[in-house]
């Protein structure tokens, strides 16, 4: 089994950054993608980032591209986000999830899933 566990949230202004991490572990992790999903309180959980675990391709939400980097450290089973030039409309909880298919990066392609970590964004 693979357990995912977040860290790096916390609380932020308009305009900083917060580098967000996902350590994994497990006997085996070979997952097909790695990603990011959000979930703000009465809104249902989207799609933030996702990369290529066996390579290096990377997918953002239209909502996040320019400001947002996703990367990666096989060696050390650890997915990050960087973000930058973070907005209040970021507030959300943050999910780190492992899985997916080629051609399948949605919510119900990641079968592995971390407990989320909290950023919040003030004015």
């Amino acid at each position: 089994q693979v357990q995912l566990v977040e860290s790096g949230g916390g609380l932020v202004q308009a305009g900083g950054s917060l580098r967000l991490s996902c350590a994994a572990s497990g006997r085996t992790f070979s997952p097909y993608a790695m990603g990011w999903f959000r979930q703000a309180p009465g809104k249902e959980r989207e799609f933030v980032a996702a990369i290529i675990w066996g390579g290096y391709s990377t997918y953002y939400s239209e909502f996040v591209k320019g400001r947002f980097t996703i990367s990666k450290n096989n060696a050390r089973n650890t997915l990050y986000l960087q973000m930058n030039s973070l907005k209040p409309e970021d507030t959300a909880a943050y999910y780190c999830a492992a899985g997916g298919k080629r051609n399948g990066l949605t919510q119900r392609d990641f079968n592995y899933w971390g407990l989320g970590t909290q950023v919040t964004v003030s004015s």
